[in-house]
């Protein structure tokens, strides 16, 4: 599949291998606290590259303009896509307690990884405005929904949610052809469903209520709001994933193999 060719070259400080990990919620405070720096700034960038995109697609569906908000979906989705990909990376180093500078580590998963991204975001930008367009439509009366139609809409919602954590950990992590991303992506979601499910409605929950409760949440978005959710849902996501990809494993086997070449 192309695993792991890349990244692996990288100075900076780390932690003990031999340091025993903790689980669960302490493993998430113990991420939280050590690496929120890199995750503030790898958030910061995820954000400023979301704000024209929000005004667009706000503006959009505000002014009941179909075009308008699928064509910010499209634009937007192609701008976030690389920011999405660093803050996986991001995230995904430090469950992993990968060692390097982030900054430099950023650049390197930007670099390898903005062009595979982009396909994904441009699709998931149209869906999500889509979806979002549609929701607004029907709550102030502009749109009358079928009971058939809603129901595609809610599970279209969940199906994207269950998918998202697993398709950005394998575009970080993998060198895949797109039709083979999609391939394990909907595998992944759909074979481990109790897991994506539950990544599923965290993910309609909090990004529900940071729609909601603007524009009191946007500072919460500026500052930790993309880190925190991929955060909880790398954690669900990426134990099916290496179960599977034995990715710690083979990670471990090529730093070792670097380490005594060198």
């Amino acid at each position: 599949m192309g695993l792991f060719s890349r990244n692996f070259d990288t100075p900076g400080p780390g932690v003990n291998r031999d340091t025993p990990r903790k689980k669960g919620i302490g493993r998430f405070f113990e991420l939280l606290g050590r690496d929120s720096g890199s995750f503030f700034k790898a958030n910061l960038w995820c954000a400023v590259a979301l704000a024209p995109t929000s005004l667009v697609v706000s503006f959009g569906i505000f002014s009941k303009s179909v075009l308008f908000t699928i064509l910010g979906g499209l634009v937007g989705g192609l701008v976030l896509a690389p920011f999405l990909a660093g803050m996986h990376d991001t995230v995904l180093r430090a469950m992993r307690d990968e060692p390097g500078y982030w900054w430099h580590t950023y650049k390197r998963a930007m670099k390898n990884n903005w062009k595979q991204s982009l396909v994904p975001g441009l699709i998931l930008g149209a869906l999500l405005s889509s979806i979002l367009m549609s929701i607004s439509f029907t709550l102030d009366g502009t749109m009358q929904l079928s009971l058939p139609t809603g129901l595609c809409l809610v599970l279209s919602l969940l199906l994207i949610s269950m998918c998202v954590p697993y398709l950005w950990a394998q575009l970080v992590l993998m060198e895949l052809p797109l039709p083979q991303l999609f391939k394990n992506t909907l595998l992944f979601a759909l074979g481990n469903a109790p897991r994506s499910l539950l990544m599923a409605f965290i993910q309609i929950i909090y990004w529900g209520l940071m729609i909601l409760l603007l524009p009191v949440t946007s500072i919460w978005v500026l500052l930790f709001g993309f880190a925190f959710i991929v955060l909880i849902t790398m954690m669900i996501a990426f134990p099916a994933m290496d179960k599977v990809l034995h990715i710690e494993e083979r990670l471990i086997a090529r730093r070792e193999a670097e380490e005594n070449q060198d």
